[in-house]
């Protein structure tokens, strides 16, 4: 050991040297990216501000955003783990973003370290034709014949976890019970049933559970892929929960062969699909692309990552604004009551969703007051002209911000009003380009009407069938990230039944 040290101790004023030019190299990198836009003048070496985001990032996109607004920029800058970013708070900007997602200028990339859990063949991160050829083959799961099935099976999903939180409600009096994990689990079996409902086996939902839970931990850790740590866990829980999708693919397949009717969106999907594998093989010609069990498994893994966390988002914030709001509540009952009675025990139909005008308007105003997804990062491909005094260095990751613009533009944002979505004032129409919970662009989520049909529903079925009422301490509606935005208190509510009894629904 001293032989080790004694050569070593002539190299140490070298090696602190070398650190301490490789850190002031990296400061003259930052500074030079970030010119005269707002952002920390010095960061610290090598992970820059990774701990005060993974910390608190309600935080600090609060603090890039003020920077954005203060300095009239309408963007600013900062240093994470590595690497240089930047925040766009300006609406016209962040379109600017989601309109040039092509190989040479934006690569959409829905996380920071997505690649590494989700793979590099994931729809998120398709480009060009090919990406317009599978927007074209998922079409057909979002029609109105798919969106009416959809809406029956969420009904049902809705209703059964509606009864297991009044139990709970019930067990847990006088004491509030929070409601971010039951909703959770309520998203992820309606998910289940929605996308893949007839194919997955009771053990293997529970199964899928644990393992979408250990992805959902491992979307807030640092990238470090080692044995152990929640990112490992993460990745490694992905590739099951493919596999198993991939299976339910293999399944649909077979049952769309014997043209039976289709009882979830991987049959929508499939029926198309099995017409165009059966004319490859007539022909003599390879499958066509996008057509593997494992391409479909990982599709459909991007709808479940795209639906579950933002649904499980707006139904904690519907419930939190609905209980600050009774006027709101009684005008939601109201219609729903002149159009749907749960004592006759039937679902609500698509004509009668489609009536209810306001409790839509409750729906996308939840959405566009806590826009679930509040940033949604892309990189930097090529050096990208923003402004005409800034350009975007290549490699950036670039966070345009739904949540800011959904904050910008409209009459009063602060305040929660439905009824700005109401036929007399129409701000949907007038401030279109500053509702930006679903995205714009090429990458727009193509599966917005299933989300406000889903959000609807049980907006529809919570004011009707139970009372409840927030359980409201300091700071309880702050925002928090787990990994969409949720209210800090998990929603701590007390919940009981209003109606007689529950309905009796069912697809027969």
């Amino acid at each position: 050991m001293n032989s080790l040290f004694a050569f070593l101790s002539p190299l140490l004023p070298f090696l602190a040297s070398l650190v301490f030019l490789v850190i002031f190299l990296e400061q003259i990198s930052y500074l030079k990216k970030k010119r005269s836009v707002p952002g920390p003048p010095l960061v610290l070496p090598f992970v820059g501000n990774a701990i005060p985001l993974v910390r608190n990032p309600a935080r600090f996109w609060e603090i890039q955003a003020s920077l954005a607004k203060s300095s009239g920029y309408g963007f600013s800058v900062n240093y994470i783990a590595g690497n240089f970013i930047v925040f766009i708070r300006d609406t016209e900007l962040s379109h600017k973003i989601f309109a040039n997602v092509h190989s040479d200028a934006m690569n959409l990339v829905g996380h920071p370290f997505g690649k590494k859990l989700f793979g590099e063949d994931n729809l998120i991160y398709m480009l060009g034709q090919k990406h317009k050829d599978l927007r074209r083959r998922i079409a057909p799961n979002f029609t109105t014949k798919a969106l009416s099935t959809y809406t029956a099976l969420q009904q049902i999903i809705i209703l059964k976890h509606l009864k297991i939180w009044d139990q709970k409600s019930s067990e847990s009096s006088p004491k509030p019970i929070p409601l971010r994990f039951l909703a959770r689990d309520l998203n992820l079996e309606t998910s289940q049933m929605v996308f893949v409902g007839p194919y997955l086996g009771e053990e293997i939902r529970e199964n899928f559970r644990t393992d979408y839970n250990l992805f959902n931990v491992g979307l807030m850790k640092l990238p470090i892929d080692l044995p152990g740590t929640g990112f490992r866990n993460a990745r490694l829980a992905v590739d099951r929960l493919v596999e198993v999708l991939a299976d339910c693919a293999k399944q649909s397949k077979a049952k769309m062969k014997r043209e039976e009717e289709p009882s979830c969106l991987i049959d929508f999907w499939m029926q198309d699909t099995v017409k165009e594998l059966e004319e490859a093989a007539a022909a003599g010609l390879p499958e066509p692309v996008h057509t593997s069990n494992f391409e479909l498994g990982l599709y459909l893994f991007d709808f479940l990552f795209a639906a579950q966390d933002a649904s499980t988002s707006s139904l904690l914030w519907a419930v939190s604004l609905l209980d600050s709001h009774p006027d709101v509540v009684a005008k939601v009952r109201d219609e729903v009551q002149s159009i749907w009675s749960p004592e006759l025990d039937s679902l609500i139909s698509s004509e009668q969703l489609a009536e209810m005008k306001y409790t839509q308007a409750v729906a996308r105003e939840v959405v566009r007051y806590r826009a679930p997804a509040t940033v949604v990062p892309h990189v930097a491909a090529a050096n990208f002209p923003l402004t005409e005094s800034y350009i975007i260095p290549k490699g950036a990751i670039v966070f345009p911000s739904a949540y800011e613009s959904c904050q910008q533009g409209f009459v009063e944002p602060e305040q929660f009003d439905p009824e700005r979505f109401s036929e007399e004032r129409q701000e949907d129409r007038i401030f279109k380009r500053n509702f930006l919970a679903f995205g714009a662009g090429s990458h727009q989520c193509v599966g917005q009407r299933y989300a406000l049909n889903h959000l609807v529903l049980f907006i529809a079925m919570f004011c009707t069938l139970l009372d409840f009422k927030r359980d409201r301490s300091d700071g309880c509606d702050e925002i928090a990230f787990n990994p969409t935005i949720c209210p800090k208190d998990d929603c701590m509510v007390s919940i009981c039944r209003r109606c007689p009894r529950f309905p009796n629904l069912s697809l027969q």
